[in-house]
């Protein structure tokens, strides 16, 4: 078995026994306590910036800065703009094809 499949299966086995593991903590409390509550809401802002760091900065195993940090650096301006969403993943496959073209 593959190193992808591993912690695929390791992620899954994880990710069940979490769910089965909730009902007998919580019971029937609708809601979560505050203390889990605090912490589920700060979870995915830097799980999703570190998912878009590591696939934009690194190629076998190793840092690259290619077209792609290109495509971050607009995103990341578009976001701070605030701009919709649509028009930040356009506007950064866009910058990174353009780049690709001229400069690849």
């Amino acid at each position: 078995m593959s190193d992808a499949a591993l912690v695929v299966v390791f992620l899954g086995t994880g990710t069940y026994i979490l769910k089965a593991l909730g009902p007998l903590y919580f019971g029937n409390r609708r809601e979560l306590p505050w203390k889990f509550k605090s912490i589920a809401l700060l979870l995915p802002t830097p799980l999703i910036a570190a998912l878009v760091v590591t696939s934009a900065f690194s190629s076998d195993n190793s840092l690259t800065v290619d077209a792609r940090v290109v495509g971050v650096i607009v995103a990341a301006i578009a976001l701070w703009k605030k701009l919709p969403f649509v028009f930040v993943v356009v506007l950064a496959a866009l910058a990174t094809a353009i780049f690709r073209l001229f400069f690849a």
